[in-house]
């Protein structure tokens, strides 16, 4: 008999394992598990897998396991086609401003290398609930980026960039240049995401993507120089979710909280305004672009202002 598989299974309300499932099973047994674990009807499951998250074809009810290339270890992501009506979505309200609420976890920053990649460190984490231990991600996603540049001279011109278009596709691929807007929104378009980034200087959210009516979100954290991701973890810190229904108005709501909350209590840098003082050689600098240039030309990227 084969070992059985153990699946990750994600959905708006958290994290779960599968571990009754073989290779011998089929879809149909893989939806009755799924429907069990998610609360979700089998006519309206919605399943991704893989990096980035694809649809996952849950049709072929015969079809066994081992013929649709699942693996142990693989994760799931559910999300629910139809969407139920606005008192069931009521149901997943967030615990952090409401004492009554029953939402199952604790909205939370995950801290990733300050490396110049953080941006697409942070996003590979929001997408695929961990951090990349390979290093093959951020030149990837750079050379997506490049790549969807130089095929639309038009949308990306030099107005747009700030450098002619064949200097930004060089440049975006330099693993010292950071991300920003512009990578966001290619990144957002290309993994079918909306990203919603939490500026700490401005207490506001920035929604990239917001207008394609995409289904799912993930959320980043922003402070002037350097990109978190933002993640719920359940109150027994047993699981955490990363990906959010772009309908969780509660989710929103808690992370425009935390916007405020950051800036009330200035957790960011404004290099626009502040004079900076890197924490790491003791150099002072003014303005984001001495920050810049001198986070590229040290690797220092620890900043504090003065």
């Amino acid at each position: 008999m084969s070992s059985p598989l153990a699946l990750r299974i994600k959905t708006k309300t958290g994290q779960q394992v599968i571990r009754n499932l073989t290779p011998e099973d089929t879809i149909k047994d893989l939806k009755v598990h799924l429907s069990n674990v998610s609360n979700i009807p089998q006519d309206r499951l919605h399943v991704l897998s893989g990096f980035p998250p694809k649809v996952f074809d849950i049709t072929q009810d015969n079809l066994s396991l081992s013929k649709t290339g699942l693996t142990s270890g693989d994760t799931l992501i559910l999300e629910e086609k139809a969407p139920s009506s606005q008192n069931v979505a009521q149901e997943h309200r967030s615990h952090i401003s409401e004492n009554d609420s029953d939402y199952p976890g604790i909205l939370m920053r995950k801290v990733v290398p300050a490396d110049n990649s953080c941006l697409f460190s942070s996003i590979y984490f929001a997408l695929n609930g961990k951090l990349d231990e390979s290093g093959t991600v951020a030149p990837y996603m750079r050379q997506i980026i490049a790549e969807t540049v130089s095929r639309d001279l038009e949308m990306f011109s030099e107005a747009i960039l700030g450098k002619p278009n064949a200097d930004y596709c060089a440049w975006i691929q330099d693993d010292k240049s950071w991300g920003g807007a512009i990578e966001l929104a290619i990144l957002s378009n290309h993994y079918g995401f909306e990203i919603a980034v939490v500026d700490t200087i401005n207490a506001i959210i920035n929604r990239f993507g917001e207008d394609q009516q995409y289904t799912l979100r993930i959320f980043l954290i922003f402070d002037g120089i350097h990109y978190d991701p933002l993640f719920l973890e359940s109150f027994d810190g047993s699981n955490i979710q990363t990906i959010f229904p772009t309908d969780d108005d509660k989710i929103m709501k808690e992370a425009e909280e935390l916007a405020k909350e950051a800036k009330s209590s200035r957790q960011f840098t404004d290099v626009n305004k502040f004079t900076l003082k890197c924490m790491v050689c003791n150099v002072y600098l003014n303005g984001q672009l001495q920050a810049r240039e001198h986070a590229q030309s040290t690797g220092h990227m620890n900043f504090g202002e003065v």
